[in-house]
This record gives structure tokens, sequence and C-alpha cells, in this order.
């Protein structure tokens, strides 16, 4: 049964994200980002970590997707104001993707699992304790640059919605 969860969780997660990036309408590419974001709280509910899907929806589907949706409101995207993508500009995309894609297949099989130190000294890795103390011990500094870019990317929002005054 837990199999069969697992499936579907991961078909919604997958092809949700693939819509989320050929959507041409922006309103719907968030929509389809906000279902994804949703059934990976799903997946971290499978993993018994209660606290990262609660924390997931409530900052990803919560925050940052209202925040998103508020930009899109108030740049008043068209598809006709729009500029077609020069082919250098496609090329770069593809190359870059590859190159994303290739350092997280690297990361992937290079990096060993903790949870095994956890498990041999009788700890819930789940709890709250436990991510605070790894959140603020050993990934402080990811944590603070993280916040440094939320706040600039918030002021970077109020930035381009701000229009000229017309003298």
């Amino acid at each position: 049964m837990i199999t069969i969860i697992f499936y579907i969780l991961a078909t919604v997660t997958l092809g949700t994200a693939i819509l989320t990036v050929l959507s041409k309408h922006p309103v719907h590419s968030a929509v389809y980002m906000i279902v994804c974001f949703f059934s990976i709280a799903g997946h971290f509910l499978m993993l018994n970590a209660l606290f990262l899907s609660v924390v997931h929806i409530i900052v990803y589907t919560g925050a940052v997707m209202i925040l998103l949706l508020f930009t899109l409101m108030l740049m008043n995207l068209n598809e006709d104001h729009a500029p077609k993508k020069k082919v250098a500009s496609r090329i770069a995309a593809v190359i870059s993707t590859c190159l994303t894609a290739f350092v997280l297949l690297a990361v992937l099989l290079k990096s060993n699992t903790v949870i095994d130190t956890y498990r041999a000294e009788n700890i819930d890795f789940a709890s709250v304790k436990v991510i605070g103390q790894v959140l603020l011990n050993e990934y402080l500094v990811p944590f603070e640059f993280a916040s440094i870019l939320l706040i600039a990317s918030m002021v970077g929002a109020v930035l381009v919605s701000k229009r000229e005054k017309k003298a």
C-alpha cells in the first residue's frame, strides 16, 4: 500500500513540476507549483518527518507561493510583452540545466547518510530538538544565507512593483 502511495505522489510531483516549467501562463505555473509542493510534503510524511512536512507546507506553499502570486499580479505579465528568446540563451539554459543535474547526481552519489548514526545512538532523528541542533550548529551559515536571500527577494519584489512617479 505504501508503495502505491509513493508512486502516486511521485507521479504527481514529477507531472506538476514538468507542467510548472512548461506552462505558458504564469498563474497556471504557480498553481502547478503549489500542487507540487503539497505532494513533496506528502513525501516528507511518508518518511515520518512530520515537522519538515508542516514547515514545508507553511513556508513554501504558504509564504513563498503567496509572495510569488502577488509579484505576478503586480507585474501584470502577459504573453504579448514577453520577447522571444534567442537561440544562444536557450542553449545556455540547456547547458546550465545539464550542469546542475550533473552536480546534483554527483552529490547524491557521494553523499552518505547520517541516519544510521542517529539510529545507533537511539535518537529520534526527526525530532524538533535534533533538527534544531543540526540546523543551528552544522548548517548555520547556509541557514543565514537563506534568510538573507529571502530578504533580498522581498526587497527586489517591492522595488520591481514600485512604480515611478511621473513629474
